[in-house]
Order: C-alpha cells, then sequence, then structure tokens
C-alpha cells in the first residue's frame, strides 16, 4: 500500500502524514520523530541513539568512515526522463509579495500527497520488470545519501537484493525519511528534555523544543506551506494520472508530479549501472514566455531564538527583511544536511527552481500557530554552490554503496548511520526485517494499536 501523506492539523502532521509505508501506519511515524538517533545526552559529549536497534542476528558487512566517503568521486550526465505522472497547481505569485510586516497565517488544509517507499510503488516495478537498471530509489533516499557526509543524526535504509539482481533501497516504516530535522548541525543543537521527578519543570518547559517536537512541526510546516501557495484554479496535468490518487479517496490530492528519471552511473561500458528515480516536484509557474517552469517548495522555520538549541539564530521578525543574508547564513550552518538535500532533491527532479518560505511561531510558547514571514526564490544548482555541495562526490557516494548491494548476495540488508560517530555500516538482515514492529520500541507499538 501507498504511503498516505495527509496533514490536517499540526497533531496529524505524524498521525494522519504518516512516517509509515502503509496508510495508517503513519501513528508509528509520530513517536518515530523522536527515535532519529535523539535521546537525552549530558553535556558536554551527547549520546545520541541509533534510529533502529542493532539486532543479534545481524551480520555486519562493511564499514565505511566519512573521510572514506568524501574522498570518492564519479561523473553522472543529465538523466533520461522515463515517464511522469501527478497533477500541479500553478503557484501563487501574491506570496511573493509577503514580507514581516504583510504577513500570512499558515493555513491547515486538508490535503492529500502520497509518498510511498519505493518497493511499494506500482510504477517501480512495472519499471523494472521492462528495464535493465539494477538499482531502484525515490530521490529523497538518493539525496541523503549523496549528503551523508552532513549528517549527524542517525539514519537507516533497507536495501532488497532480488534473485536477478536487482536492488531495492527503501525507507523503514516509522523512520525518519518523512520528517525533517531542526538545526541538526547546530554546534548546541535541541536536546531532549531531562527525565525524572526533580526535572519535571524543565522538560515540561521544554517539550515543544525537543528534536522530535521540532521534527513534528517543521514538517507538518513544509507540507502545509506548499499545499498553501498555490492556485488550484490553474492546472497542469502530466503525462499520466497520479498513480497513488485513489476515486475513494474524500480529500482532494495536493499539487504534486512524479518523474520516473533513469541516471546512468557506469565507469565503463562492460559494466553498467543504471539508477531509476522517483523524483517529485511541487507546483509550476509561467515563464517569462509563458512556457510552464516546474519548481519544489520547501520551508525554514523558526521556533524561538531564545531557546536551548536555536543555533545563535537572529530573531527574524527583526532581521528577515533587512538582514536576510544573516538570516539565512546562520540557517545554511544549523541546517547544513536538510538544506544540502533539498537542494540535491531538487536537481535530482529537473526543477527549474525552488520556493522557500520562512516561517515562525506565532508566539514562541505555541507550536500549533504560525506565520509566513517571507519568502525567496532559489536556484537549486546555486544553492548547493553556496552550500559547498559537491554533486560528483555524491554520486561517487552512490555509486559505492550500490557497488557493496550489487555485489552481496540476494538478501535484505541494513545500511545504518552511526548515532555518535561519523560512520555508516551495512548489516545483512533476516529477510522479516521492516515487515513487523520487531524494530519499533514497545512504547511506540503501543501508541500505534492506539492510534489505529
Amino acid at each position: 500500500p501507498a504511503l498516505l501523506l495527509r496533514v490536517a492539523a499540526f497533531g496529524a502532521a505524524a498521525g494522519r502524514g504518516g512516517g509509515a509505508r502503509g496508510g495508517r501506519g503513519g501513528a508509528r511515524g509520530g513517536r518515530g520523530g523522536g527515535r532519529f538517533g535523539w535521546k537525552e545526552w549530558d553535556k558536554p559529549q551527547r549520546i545520541r541513539e541509533a534510529s533502529v536497534a542493532v539486532g543479534q542476528d545481524w551480520e555486519q558487512v562493511e564499514e565505511i568512515d566519512f573521510v572514506r566517503l568524501g574522498k570518492l568521486r564519479l561523473d553522472v550526465d543529465e538523466p533520461e526522463e522515463i515517464s511522469s505522472y501527478g497533477t500541479l497547481y500553478e503557484y501563487d505569485r501574491s506570496y511573493d509579495r509577503v514580507t514581516v510586516k504583510t504577513s500570512h497565517a499558515l493555513s491547515s488544509l486538508d490535503r492529500v500527497r502520497y509518498n510511498p517507499t519505493t518497493s511499494d510503488d506500482p510504477i517501480i516495478h512495472d519499471i523494472a520488470a521492462k528495464h535493465d537498471a539494477k538499482i531502484y530509489m525515490t530521490d529523497s533516499i538518493l539525496a541523503l545519501l549523496m549528503c551523508a557526509t552532513r549528517s549527524v543524526y542517525s539514519w537507516d535504509i533497507i536495501i532488497t537484493k532480488t534473485a536477478d539482481g536487482k536492488v531495492f533501497f527503501d525507507k523503514r516504516d516509522g523512520g525518519p525519511f518523512d520528517f525533517l530535522t531542526v538545526n541538526e548541525n547546530a554546534a548546541d543543537p535541541p536536546s531532549e528534555a531531562p527525565e525524572g521527578k526533580e526535572n519535571e519543570a524543565a522538560a515540561k518547559a521544554n517539550a515543544l523544543n525537543t528534536p522530535s517536537a521540532l521534527s513534528l512541526e517543521a514538517t507538518y510546516i513544509n507540507q502545509n506551506f506548499a499545499f498553501q501557495i498555490v492556485n488550484e484554479k490553474n492546472a497542469y496535468r502530466l503525462e499520466h494520472d497520479n498513480p497513488f490518487y485513489s476515486a475513494d479517496e474524500t480529500d482532494p490530492a495536493a499539487s504534486c508530479a512524479y518523474r520516473y528519471r533513469k541516471f546512468n552511473l557506469s565507469s565503463e561500458e562492460a559494466d553498467p549501472v543504471e539508477l531509476v528515480v522517483r523524483t517529485e516536484v511541487d507546483a509550476y509557474t509561467l515563464g517569462a514566455n509563458k512556457d510552464k517552469q516546474l519548481i519544489t517548495i520547501k520551508s525554514l522555520n523558526e521556533f524561538d531564538s531564545r531557546a536551548q538549541g536555536a543555533g545563535g539564530a537572529p530573531e527574524w521578525r527583526s532581521k528577515l527583511d533587512t538582514q536576510r543574508g544573516a538570516v539565512v547564513a546562520t540557517e545554511m550552518k544549523n541546517n547544513s544536511f536538510k538544506l544540502a538535500r533539498f537542494a540535491v532533491q531538487s536537481l535530482l527532479a529537473g526543477a527549474d527552481s525552488m520556493k522557500m518560505g520562512y516561517i515562525s511561531r506565532a508566539n514562541p510558547k505555541d507550536a500549533s500557530r504560525h506565520t509566513i514571514l517571507g519568502t525567496s526564490w532559489l536556484k537549486p544548482r546555486e544553492l548547493a554552490g553556496q552550500m559547498a555541495v559537491n554533486l560528483g562526490n555524491g554520486w561517487g557516494i552512490v555509486r559505492t554503496i550500490a557497488d557493496l548491494a550489487r555485489k552481496a548476495d540476494e538478501g535484505k540488508y541494513v545500511l545504518l548511520k552511526d548515532p555518535n560517530k561519523q560512520t555508516i555500516r551495512m548489516y545483512r538482515v533476516p529477510a522479516s526485517f521492516g515487515e513487523d514492529n520487531d524494530d519499533i520500541p514497545e512504547e511506540d507499538e503501543t501508541e500505534a494499536q492506539n492510534n489505529a
């Protein structure tokens, strides 16, 4: 079943929006937001928890540190487009004029957006049956791998090698792929609330600003911002209809197009390595010649500039209009991994531009109401350049991981970022991994059952 991303209210950002591959499994995603590798840490050294517990029956097959990953390089040509699906709405240009003084409230809209993992995508399976390509994944997984050396928190990817030699990269139910991090790269990132009765007051005061709470909030903001700033009266239908949207669905589909693209990662003709990726764009806008230009829509959010974990960010309401460069520079430092992934995902999808929203809490002590303080246009390649994103290095990382998977025996594997070291490890895991609740802590499993 396809994953349904549906956000109606902040509390629903995980509950119905989901971190799971199957429709209602999103209840686990809500709790999963707190398990990206975050745990209470004792200063000065913070000990983080792995995004998934390593089982006793897991067999480590490879370990690569970030220093080695940083030396890899592969030049990759422009992709071949296989097919495109979905309907895009036109970006509402009135949001270009939003400033701090003319701010807009962020609305909560009922829209349906699907984000199935690779193995649950029927189009991917159809392409795999008809094409010789051996590697399959989504743009979110590919962008994470290409930017992996910027990551701090733990993450995991399921890799399945089939009998016919094809390799599928998947996100895990309840894992971090459906959630955005906040200030992951800050020198003093957000920390979980302290435990124990003696810390109850501090825990309550910090409840809104824990990594897990901020992650859910950022995901809610990012989705609703994209829903809000399009004009649904003007639609652009791509080659095929949305493959995941059902006529039985009661809520309207969000503006979204899926572009299936094939990249050639071969370094020699005798050993072809082709990668098929499902990429996404969020809307379109009309260019100077009235031609349709595809765009992605992303957001950055301010929670409380005075709170622990704010990363030294300037107060947006006083600085965004007059010193936006300083605001953006701080975000590039504190959210290096997230912004690099935004840029790379946009490049992979062939987006002409990226629309960035700057969104803040209406009140720093209330995480349920938000205000759009401004927007800006960014060129994905220029943003990648400003952040020193080395695409050749990214493709080198992807090819190296792909080679490990191609040479592996048939079966299931997990690629896991160490929560406390700049290292990734590849494990062989039981075939049943990821298909039940065994990898979800008991407290998360209980909540999933209660919300089912």
